[in-house]
């Protein structure tokens, strides 16, 4: 593919990444209360379901995603509901100076599934991929050298914006040190999450 095309598809993308929804709320949630490690996986999550919609879109699957819409629909209301069940994780937390937030009965593979279906059901993601894609990528002449191209930009620029979300996130934790300072921040992260979860059911 042709440096104008990737440049013009890396730029895009890193703007759709960067702006921020519910994923990138959910994510920052994750990481102010249980830090980077505890957040990685649903950057990992967000990742792969990113990769998916780029199949959809350069493999002509986006027929497949509207007769498939009532399957998203369930993804999205699960998502949803498991972000809640985390917003009052954190909003019912009682922590303590060593830890921030409740992390015991959240593996990383749950947490890589929260961003995965965050993902999936996230308007933004559907409208990037199966409608604004189009516009920046000839699709019609995808090679698969030209596909392998596009999955490293994708995977670059999402694991570079949302570590950073996350790294960023994890420090500001840093500076709330008292049960009480931690207690709010449990909350704020609690209410983040279920801002999220708001988000994908609405929209």
């Amino acid at each position: 593919m042709d440096a104008l095309t990737l440049v013009a598809f890396t730029v895009a993308y890193a703007i759709a990444v960067l702006v921020p929804g519910p994923g990138v709320a959910a994510l920052v949630a994750r990481a102010l209360g249980g830090g980077f490690r505890a957040a990685f996986p649903m950057v990992l999550g967000i990742l792969v379901g990113d990769l998916i919609y780029l199949v959809f879109a350069v493999f002509g699957l986006a027929a497949i995603a509207h007769y498939f819409n009532a399957v998203f629909i369930v993804v999205r209301f699960a998502g949803a509901a498991y972000l809640l069940y985390i917003a009052w994780k954190f909003w019912s937390a009682k922590p303590g100076a060593e830890q921030i937030g409740p992390k015991a009965d959240r593996t990383p593979f749950t947490t890589f599934l929260a961003g995965l279906s965050l993902t999936m059901g996230n308007p933004k993601t559907i409208v990037f991929y199966l409608a604004l894609l189009p516009t920046v990528v000839p699709l019609d002449r995808i090679t698969p050298l030209a596909f392998a191209e596009l999955t490293g930009i994708v995977t670059v620029v999402l694991l570079i914006i949302g570590c950073g979300y996350a790294f960023l996130a994890s420090r500001a934790r840093e500076f709330f040190k008292s049960p009480k300072a931690l207690g709010r921040l449990n909350k704020t992260a609690g209410v983040m999450m279920a801002t999220a979860a708001g988000f994908v059911v609405a929209r």
